[in-house]
């Protein structure tokens, strides 16, 4: 039997892992070329990579006009283990797994109310987990858990601070919730966050310029991606948005208990209460209907009704599009981003919000700042808060320093405080 590797071999080894992962250097001479390493120190690296089970050989390349035997080339085991991803709305929960490069295996939706507590809304995600793991078919071990809340995090801590909406969550414990169910590392985050990271590492068209994801739905937040990195200022939380004061009219009362926040009269939440006091006067009768049907008005019923030309729900979609639309205006002026996307429950209504939204930011925002600025709506089908959030795993997991923890052990499972410690 070998003896383990030394831990200056686990130092070479992690730089050869990070170099194969990232399709830098594939074969042996390249691998060579890009360490400075001697053929036998690579050899040895590569060799203890495969024992350890996160690399593996693969047929040989050819080598074009070289002479001699082709050089095989080297993969990262994105099969070796699973990722878990959730992402939590105020009432909807999106969850996956995927492999180790963050490509999806199995995902599901369900819908939640956050208000029910953490206790209840995480145990529906656990549960949710446990099907996916089942769904993938595969016996290798989760690595990694990733799960975004709509609310403010901690993430050095992985809990949740003062979240405004979330009655019982204030400094709840989630990443340990989750740490003792599948002693893996977890890392904790705004779900904002990881949708801004999902569409600027997978969407379409993939710009890779600063992005700033806006999530209407029924909150208001955003997430902040520059140069390929989540900005979450100097406590967590960057991107709070939606509690931006907007007005000054004393019934414009938010969640949060403060007065003329954005969230109080543009969001989801927002056009819920406007509508249905529509509803119940009878000035429209779509509403109406609906709301006599079911007791209440939802999404759903906003988006028909803006969708079938009523006025009156046309309206307000369009006041509350503008109006966050010239909120962000003033953040485009600041981050000068070179994406904006709009995403959130609020992009299934209809076209309307996101021509008045797109309107008003380009009519608040300075020439310089939009004179290169793209601004779409979201582009992965609402999975790019999932995406988001394996991607933060994996790159928690295998950036160099990280790899350096785990990799003697050929799996993070049992490094879950160091790594987190270390994120």
């Amino acid at each position: 039997m070998q003896p383990p590797p030394s831990a200056r071999d686990i130092l070479v080894l992690a730089q050869i892992v990070d170099l194969v992962r990232a399709g830098a250097a594939m074969t042996r001479p390249e691998l060579e070329a890009a360490t400075g390493l001697g053929r036998t120190v690579v050899n040895e690296r590569l060799r203890e990579g495969v024992e350890l089970g996160v690399l593996a050989e693969v047929d040989a390349v050819p080598s074009g006009h070289r002479r001699g035997r082709p050089s095989r080339s080297v993969r990262f085991r994105t099969e070796a283990g699973l990722l878990l991803s959730a992402a939590l709305g105020a009432v909807s929960l999106h969850a996956a797994v995927t492999d180790l490069a963050g490509n999806e295996l199995a995902r599901d939706f369900r819908d939640i109310n956050v208000q029910d507590g953490p206790e209840a809304v995480l145990g529906a995600v656990h549960e949710v987990f446990g099907e996916l793991v089942r769904r993938a078919g595969r016996t290798v071990p989760v690595w990694g858990v990733a799960v975004g809340v709509p609310g403010p995090v901690d993430v050095a801590s992985g809990r949740t601070v003062a979240p405004p909406s979330m009655p019982g969550w204030d400094d709840y414990d989630v990443r340990s919730w989750f740490q003792c169910r599948w002693e893996a590392p977890v890392w904790v985050d705004n779900e904002v966050n990881l949708m801004a990271l999902g569409e600027w590492e997978r969407g379409v068209p993939r710009e890779r310029r600063d992005l700033l994801y806006v999530k209407v739905a029924t909150g208001i937040g955003s997430g902040l991606v520059t140069n390929g990195r989540l900005h979450r200022g100097d406590s967590g939380a960057a991107g709070d948005i939606g509690h931006v004061r907007v007005t000054d009219d004393r019934s414009a009362r938010c969640r949060c208990g403060k007065i003329g926040c954005l969230e109080a009269v543009a969001s989801g939440w927002a056009l819920m209460r406007t509508l249905s006091k529509h509803a119940k006067s009878g000035e429209s009768p779509l509403l109406a209907e609906r709301l006599a049907r079911r007791g209440r008005i939802t999404a759903e019923d906003i988006g028909l009704a803006t969708a079938a030309g009523d006025e009156v729900a046309r309206s307000a979609v369009a006041s509350s599009a503008r109006l966050t639309g010239r909120t962000i205006a003033g953040v485009v002026n600041f981050a000068n981003p070179g994406t904006l996307v709009l995403g959130g429950g609020v992009i299934r209504y209809s076209p309307l919000f996101f021509e008045e939204f797109r309107s008003a930011v380009l009519d608040g925002t300075i020439e310089l700042a939009a004179r290169n600025l793209t601004i779409r709506t979201a582009s992965l089908n609402f999975a790019e808060g999932t995406i988001g959030g394996a991607l933060l795993a994996a790159h928690n997991l295998f950036r160099p320093s990280a790899l350096q923890i785990w990799l003697g052990a050929g799996t993070p499972v049992g490094s879950a405080l160091c790594l987190q410690t270390a994120a």
